[in-house]
């Protein structure tokens, strides 16, 4: 996890939900150099020395960041789940989008509606961070070992930017503060399965998303060994691999986000998010 106010976190490691273990003193933040030198695991023995010292610490009201550094590149999957009833195939070519670097935010922070928005929506996703620079992988083995953990992220869109000006997802997808992300990343061997995991979304209490990765048409690993073909991934880069149906443009009739509006997702083993709406008009720097 990382911890502190925005660009100023620090890095931790969470022991439970009450308690924390500062590892500032051990490495500079989890960003490209930590993933490119090992990642998680430089910290094991350090992070267990520290755990049987009772070196510990309580969380409290500090801000909890993302639980990455901001990455050299964020990347999506669309339409990448079945509808429900749907045994469609997965698309020979998956639809991929790129976000904005500087979108991505904490957990708990507001989300900030665009300037003359009308149609900002939620995506409760998988995110997938990887871990050691990865070109051309030849197969899904080689992309799973790639993976230094797994997070939860909220992929917000402005559906108007996105479809309707130009056709280019980006526009839509890379405002501030469109990527929650967090609260901790999990690495694959506490994970467990990911091709198993429900993810929910909430939207003002109501629940409008619950599904499960077990519904994902292209998985995770296919994702990263797709992706490698036509650019280098770099170590802390992270992933979004395409959200369940209940998203506001699903809903009949449609629902989007206002000033005041909440959100609250989570994953299996990922935790969760809350964030409240705040209304656009102005610029906002993540």
């Amino acid at each position: 996890m990382r911890i502190g106010p925005s660009g100023r976190e620090r890095p931790v490691v969470r022991v439970d939900e009450h308690t924390y273990i500062d590892v500032s003193d051990l490495v500079e933040d989890y960003n490209e150099a930590f993933f490119t030198a090992g990642g998680p695991h430089l910290l094991q023995e350090a992070v267990a020395a520290r755990r049987a010292a009772g070196t510990v610490h309580p969380f409290g009201t500090e801000r909890i960041g993302a639980p990455i550094a901001r990455p050299h590149q964020i990347l999506g999957v669309g339409a990448n789940y079945r509808s429900p009833g749907s045994n469609a195939p997965a698309a020979q070519e998956p639809l991929v989008f790129s976000k904005a670097p500087n979108s991505l935010s904490g957990p708990y922070d507001p989300v900030h509606i665009p300037r003359d928005s009308t149609h900002t929506d939620w995506e409760v996703e998988l995110g997938v961070v990887i871990g050691t620079r990865s070109h051309y992988l030849a197969d899904d083995d080689e992309a799973l070992a790639a993976i230094t953990g797994y997070v939860l992220v909220n992929d917000i869109s402005e559906r108007t930017f996105q479809k309707e000006r130009g056709g280019q997802w980006l526009k839509g997808k890379s405002a501030p503060t469109f990527n929650p992300c967090g609260p901790w990343l999990v690495t694959p061997d506490d994970l467990g399965d990911p091709k198993n995991l429900r993810l929910w979304l909430d939207h003002n209490g109501v629940r409008r998303q619950d599904g499960t990765t077990a519904d994902m048409l292209l998985s995770t690993a296919g994702i990263i060994r797709h992706l490698s073909q036509f650019m280098v991934l770099e170590p802390g880069d992270l992933i979004n691999t395409g959200t369940p149906s209940g998203a506001g443009k699903d809903l009949r009739p449609p629902q989007y986000l206002t000033p005041g509006d909440t959100l609250t997702c989570g994953a299996d083993g990922l935790g969760q998010q809350h964030q409240t709406v705040t209304g656009g008009g102005g610029e906002q720097t993540a």
